[in-house]
């Protein structure tokens, strides 16, 4: 299958690592990942608040770059994937014309032809027939699946599963030989877009993830937002409290979880660029020693 892939800003900066693991795991996959020429970005946190008609339109820009290719769009960002999939809505619900008025000025259009996927739902919707092909299965992991936000909500637009009891990470996590540990925090909110306005409430949130992964026996957290992941990783130091016997709890991107499994070369998950160290876990989780 080939797409429009739309990395987005954060994988192509700070997350490089997802950008990284995820073009591997399509590659061996057989997913033909075409990045769109011209990409910018879908607006999400900011622009949106301050100027949605300029959102629209970029997104607008987006979809129309991808129908240009005459491909579907796939992203690795839930994020991304909401601010692209809400737009297309929007566009097709009555704002085409004006947009397209816009849009004409720089000799393009939308048309509605290309829809917006999320590399999770791939991975779910195929993971009986790649899981044939795991050669290193992490029968020794305990996974905590992070959802977060925007992966599930609103349900009205990204409306691929249930948005109150989601399988599709859980589905991978067993498709990738782990185990998958639920936590009450899956579903909320990882603090990320809080950080700025609300810092010691978004630190309690992110704490509260980490401390509940860890107490339910969790080897590592896994998310399929790379914002999600920004906020679970990066903060996650400043987030715990040593005092109070908190212990870090690494968390995987998506796509490093399968590529680790289907035995994708090392440099291919980019693991060393993680702020808490994943490593140690997955090589305990391969050979069966180190983990409790």
């Amino acid at each position: 299958m080939k797409y429009a892939f739309f990395p987005g800003c954060v994988l192509h900066a700070a997350a490089k690592e997802a950008c990284v693991s995820t073009l591997a795991v399509a590659k061996h996959l057989g997913l033909e990942l075409v990045e769109i020429p011209g990409w910018s970005c879908c607006g999400a946190s900011h622009v949106q608040d301050v100027d949605p008609e300029a959102a629209l339109l970029a997104n607008a820009r987006n979809l129309a770059l991808a129908e240009k290719m005459g491909l579907p769009v796939l992203t690795a960002c839930s994020t991304c994937a909401l601010m692209l999939r809400q737009s297309r809505a929007r566009l097709l619900d009555g704002a085409m014309d004006a947009a397209n008025e816009r849009l004409a000025e720089i000799g393009l259009r939308f048309q509605g032809t290309s829809e917006v996927t999320h590399l999770l739902w791939v991975l779910a919707d195929t993971a009986d027939a790649w899981a044939s092909r795991v050669v290193r299965p992490l029968e020794h992991l305990r996974v905590a699946p992070f959802y977060g936000c925007h992966t599930v909500r609103p349900p009205e637009i990204m409306n691929y599963e249930s948005h109150l009891n989601p399988q599709s990470l859980e589905r991978i996590v067993r498709a990738c030989g782990a185990e998958p540990v639920a936590i009450p925090e899956r579903l909320r909110c990882c603090g990320f877009h809080a950080v700025f306005p609300a810092e010691q409430t978004a630190m309690r949130m992110t704490a509260a993830a980490v401390v509940s992964a860890a107490k339910a026996g969790a080897h590592c957290l896994l998310t399929p937002c790379p914002l999600c992941h920004m906020q679970l990783d990066m903060y996650q130091p400043d987030a715990l409290s040593p005092a109070c016997g908190d212990r870090p709890v690494p968390v995987l991107h998506l796509a490093q979880l399968v590529g680790e499994a289907l035995g994708l070369d090392k440099r291919d998950m980019a693991l060393s660029r993680h702020i808490v160290d994943a490593r140690p876990v997955l090589k305990a989780a391969t050979s069966g020693c180190g983990l409790s």
